[in-house]
């Protein structure tokens, strides 16, 4: 489980296509300390599993269908990566519980800049429009945000200049492809008032199973 609290803004170092997957090597000093073979690191939003490390790089194996589900794909030697470890048990919540598991990408459609603040604007796939609220929480590229404005089609994000200078939303475009992973607690809730409390569709003359 993540955050959303970016640790540290690394760089993609090589990437090796294979068959159905690609191997990326990143550099990233700091989430790399202390890293072992089996941990998880979040790139850009995305649970990746650490294959190995060495001088403050880890190599991480992506599959093909994070690939196609993810703007991974996109990443190439040189692209920078917002970078995050997992929340230590008993961690600070710095921003909202974050799972690492990308439901979809959007699309930087502008940028509003102001004297202390900028305003961005990403499309938002249909699919996942019932999840976004006004001041509700989302996670792009792994940072996690509030929502200003929440549309059908886009929502709308205020960054600030620490998120501006440490993030790769600082240099993002208007093209560029985001990741975005909604609250899982509003996909929780969809589940539960749909289909009831133990799992099941109850209708209008149903009973509650227990007893």
């Amino acid at each position: 489980m993540f955050t959303g609290i970016v640790e540290e803004l690394g760089e993609v170092v090589a990437v090796e296509e294979l068959a159905d997957a690609s191997r990326f090597r990143l550099r990233g000093p700091l989430v790399t300390e202390g890293a072992r073979h089996g941990d998880s690191i979040a790139v850009n939003g995305v649970c990746l599993t650490v294959v190995d490390t060495a001088d403050g790089e880890f190599t991480a194996d992506v599959m093909a269908e994070t690939l196609k589900r993810s703007s991974l794909g996109a990443l190439r030697p040189g692209s920078r990566v917002n970078l995050e470890r997992p929340m230590a048990l008993g961690g600070r919540l710095g921003g909202h519980l974050v799972q690492g598991h990308v439901d979809g990408t959007g699309t930087i459609l502008g940028r509003t800049p102001a004297e202390h603040w900028e305003i961005v604007k990403i499309s938002l796939p249909p699919a996942l429009t019932r999840y976004v609220v006004e001041k509700g929480s989302i996670t792009v590229d792994g940072i996690s945000l509030t929502v200003v404005e929440a549309a059908d089609e886009y929502f709308t994000v205020s960054l600030i200049p620490t998120t501006l200078a440490l993030t790769t939303l600082g240099t993002k475009q208007s093209g560029d492809p985001v990741n975005l992973e909604v609250d899982v607690i509003a996909k929780y809730v969809e589940r539960m008032l749909g289909q009831g409390a133990y799992g099941t569709a109850y209708g209008p003359g149903r009973k509650d199973p227990v007893g």
